[in-house]
């Protein structure tokens, strides 16, 4: 029988996509998702029945509170979501391997171009938790964690990747103002989780980044859509990050990954490169880009 890998948040964008995407680049895996409405992961009593249930040789946990709005809102429920599940999940999983995935908000932006020996610093309680949860899992020199950049793709809702929040805020008639002095590395969720698929292969301890080969501006992202996205082009317009009142935002969370890029098969795409060809290399189980 094949090996079970458990892989948590799969009602969301990666745990889906690496769910959709298992019997093309895992077909070893017998793959068990599952979704907040299957288990609440923040339940001890749910979380062992789980693990009786499915026997994992393999974790991969996904589930995460990952809105900052929602997370600034209610930081006792982000922290039971964050830290919490993953604290229980990790002890689960203390004699298999466990990959964590992270974010880039664990740094406050103020370099940019981080690599995984840089100190964090988060801004914001999304990225707090993050890294108090990252702290839990370095408990176990054996489990790994892979810091996620900001990540594109179509969900199974519809509603959890950052293209899908900007199409349907312009299908509102809303104004997006995307600021031209905040950096990320943007990454196509198909090509992320073929490495994820990769790295899972062969789990190495440790932190690594996981991003685009691409530093771009938020406004240069919102540019690159609008030539996919049409629809998009009047609801667009540039501003500063300076100019903005609400939680802290970090204004460079570019990171580098070529410590992971070094134990794959193929080259992490930057999000120009992607868009522009990315759908005739099948990188994408949905296809989003054409939609």
């Amino acid at each position: 029988m094949k090996p079970t890998v458990l892989i948590t948040g799969a009602g969301g964008l990666i745990g889906g996509y690496l769910v959709s995407t298992a019997a093309r680049w895992a077909p070893q895996w017998n793959v068990r998702g599952v979704t907040r409405a299957e288990a609440d992961l923040t339940d001890l009593m749910q979380v062992q029945e789980l693990w009786d249930r499915s026997r994992p040789a393999l974790v991969i946990h996904c589930a995460a509170l990952s809105r900052t709005g929602a997370c600034e809102q209610d930081p006792a429920r982000a922290r039971r979501i964050n830290v919490d599940a993953t604290r229980a999940l990790a002890a689960a999983a203390r004699d298999i391997p466990f990959i964590f995935l992270s974010t880039d908000q664990v740094f406050d932006g103020a370099k940019g171009q981080y690599v995984e020996t840089d100190a964090v610093h988060p801004l914001n309680v999304y990225g707090q938790t993050k890294a108090e949860a990252e702290q839990v899992v370095l408990e176990n020199p054996a489990h790994s964690i892979v810091r996620i950049a900001l990540t594109a793709g179509t969900s199974s809702t519809r509603d959890r990747s950052f293209v899908e929040d900007m199409l349907r805020t312009a299908a509102k008639g809303t104004k997006l103002t995307l600021f031209t002095d905040e950096f990320r590395c943007p990454i196509p969720a198909g090509p992320l989780v073929r490495a994820l698929w990769e790295f899972a292969a062969q789990p190495r301890a440790g932190l690594y980044h996981l991003g685009g080969s691409e530093r771009l501006s938020r406004w240069e992202i919102g540019e690159l859509l609008a030539k996919r996205y049409p629809e998009l082009r009047l609801w667009i317009q540039p501003g500063s990050v300076a100019d903005y009142h609400g939680p802290p935002r970090p204004p460079d969370l570019s990171m580098r990954s070529d410590k992971l890029q070094a134990l794959l098969s193929f080259r992490l795409p930057g999000f120009r490169q992607w868009l522009t060809n990315g759908s005739s290399e099948g990188d994408d189980p949905w296809n989003h880009s054409s939609r």
